[in-house]
């Protein structure tokens, strides 16, 4: 047989080996991390601007503990920790593993250095590469692999909400955000151009009935997006578009902020107390991205905005269709999966949109993330809705430390549903279930509306 076509079929062998996809994933994600995170110098790295987030440094340090912790300690016998004293730096949550730094103090961490924690990288990929191969901890491993995943998320959000209190605006990456051309000449200076209108808000109609809710498959998913389990729903209609920063301005220009009717109790008190007049990142008609001080396009999707603001928001939006409101996370789900009627031509691609791509680990100049608008479902912007989180019917959470990676935060939080533009394409699916505090908003956080029918 020629040379050619053997390593030819060792290659196909290769691609079809399901240990061999698991590594490639691992490392695909282990690089994007750390694509992310290149052009931050140490001191970026080190800083943490609220105790809601964590430093750069700390997230390509804590999940780099979750490997050593839950995969090599346990199932390597031959692999000692690196360094003894960095678990009580690294651990986040789990009680199970004990004592750890608070919270607020991660960004006092300014040893180890950031190459010290690349280095510890590189370490434990090693050792991790025969583990996964063995094929003996393949659950464990896509958790580990989606955790990963949820980190260079929070990682975006993070150093964004950093570098956003540097009075300099200093750029993560220097190509800006697409806008367009007629917006691109804006400055703080200069008046703006009238911009294309938005499009009409279209919908998705749904009839009713019992829709089937959870995960149910042989693919990953985290525990609290199951079991599968029956919902029963009226007729309603969701958004075929997220809600636009045009849209938003309209809602501030209509005294949206200062309406107290428009307001939940606790919404409005939170509004009053902080001085909340526009979504984080706002300053005149500008924003601040991961590429500086940008020009905001007024058609792209609204984001870093509270689910008291979304909230407010579909109140306002009642008065121009009848009936909106914030879905249910089941009527999201439903749609999501093509179960609107049977003339569903299909359901709504969960890798489609506008996310994170897996080419940022080879790219010379990553394209900072930014929502920009579209007819997918998926992508842009995490999308509220009114469902809180809670236990599906039958759920219990996973034996052991990995038990309190979900269940144990079912409480005083909203779900939300899709993707963003900072999520890895491919990480999220019609059952994902994002959660957050009803006042938090530094995460790319949008609204899709729903309505009665």
């Amino acid at each position: 047989m020629p040379q050619s076509k053997r390593i030819e079929e060792t290659a196909a062998d290769a691609s079809r080996n399901p240990q061999h996809i698991l590594t490639q994933e691992y490392r695909r994600t282990r690089a994007v991390m750390e694509a992310v995170a290149a052009p931050l110098s140490d001191a970026d790295a080190t800083i943490q601007s609220m105790e809601d987030a964590s430093p750069a440094k700390w997230h390509l340090a804590h999940t780099t503990w979750f490997w050593e912790t839950f995969l090599l300690r346990e199932h390597a016998p031959e692999y000692h920790l690196y360094d003894e004293r960095w678990p009580f730096l690294f651990n986040s949550y789990y009680e199970a593993e004990g004592a750890r730094i608070s919270r607020f103090a991660r960004g006092m961490l300014s040893r180890p250095l950031l190459e010290e924690i690349l280095e510890w990288r590189r370490v434990v990929d090693a050792a991790m590469v025969p583990l996964i191969e063995s094929g003996a901890h393949d659950d464990l491993i896509r958790l580990g692999i989606a955790h990963e995943q949820q980190h260079i998320e929070l990682l975006l959000t993070d150093i964004k909400h950093a570098l956003f209190q540097n009075p300099l605006g200093p750029r993560m990456w220097s190509e800006g955000p697409d806008v367009p051309a007629a917006q691109a000449a804006h400055s703080a200076n200069t008046a703006t151009p009238e911009p294309t209108q938005a499009r009409e808000l279209g919908w998705h109609t749904h009839p009713g009935g019992v829709a089937l809710i959870g995960h149910d498959g042989p693919h990953f998913a985290f525990d609290n997006e199951g079991p599968r389990h029956r919902t029963l729903l009226e007729p309603f209609a969701l958004a075929d578009r997220l809600i636009t920063n045009r849209e938003w301005s309209e809602f501030i220009a209509d005294g949206g902020y200062e309406t107290a009717s428009l307001w939940l109790s606790d919404g409005l008190a939170w509004v009053r107390e902080q001085g909340i007049t526009a979504p984080l990142y706002w300053r005149g008609e500008d924003h601040f991205t991961h590429a500086g001080w940008q020009p905001r396009n007024p058609d792209a999707p609204v984001t870093h905005i509270s689910y008291y603001e979304a909230d407010a928001f579909a109140t306002w939006a009642a008065h121009h269709h009848k009936g909106a409101r914030l879905p249910t996370e089941f009527e999201w789900e439903a749609i999501a999966r093509g179960q609107d009627g049977a003339d569903t031509p299909a359901a709504h691609d969960p890798a489609g949109g506008n996310q994170l791509d897996n080419q940022l680990a080879g790219a010379a100049a990553p394209t900072p993330p930014i929502p920009k608008g579209g007819r997918d479902l998926f992508g842009d912007c995490w999308q509220f809705t009114r469902s809180a989180y809670l236990p599906y019917p039958r759920f219990a959470p996973a034996a052991g430390a990995v038990g309190e990676y979900n269940g144990k935060f079912m409480s005083g939080q909203f779900v939300l549903k899709g993707a963003s533009c900072a999520t890895m394409r491919g990480h999220s699916r019609p059952s994902y279930r994002n959660f957050f505090y009803p006042h938090q908003r530094w995460q790319f956080t949008g609204l899709r509306l729903a309505k009665d029918i």
